[in-house]
């Protein structure tokens, strides 16, 4: 059984072109032990967001991630569940609280509001050419 997968619990959809999200998604892999988390980027040329209901531009709107059963996640839930499925949910497990996850949904929102205004602020060293490409990369 050396070649045993561990089932992947939940696929995490990130912008491989915006550097904020190449480092959350870099740490989460190193974290990814137990293989149970799948990253996805959603600028591959075989990602298909309608097989999501969603456009390339709404996964670009904010994070998603989706179970195997195929119930879909965004925004802080989809962060608390690949945070779980990496083993590290308890990091996370707070912002789920009911006061707290209103708090913090609530940031979450507003930072993929100016996502793109963020990266280019905080990132100088790497070139942000996240969110530019709103269309599907396969058009």
């Amino acid at each position: 059984m050396d070649n045993y997968q561990p089932p992947i619990e939940f696929t995490l959809f990130y912008d491989g072109l915006c550097p904020i999200c190449i480092k959350e998604a870099a740490w989460l892999y190193r974290h990814n032990q137990r293989r149970r988390l799948a990253l996805k980027d959603l600028n591959d040329t075989d990602f298909d967001p309608s097989l999501y209901g969603k456009t390339h531009a709404q996964m670009l709107a904010q994070i998603h991630g989706v179970y195997p059963d195929g119930r879909i996640l965004q925004g802080m839930d989809a962060f608390r569940a690949a945070y779980r499925a990496v083993g590290l949910g308890w990091l996370l497990a707070p912002t789920g609280w009911p006061i707290l996850k209103i708090l913090f949904d609530g940031f979450y929102w507003l930072f993929a509001k100016y996502r793109l205004r963020l990266a280019r602020l905080i990132i100088h060293d790497e070139p942000c050419n996240c969110g530019e490409n709103t269309e599907s990369p396969s058009q």
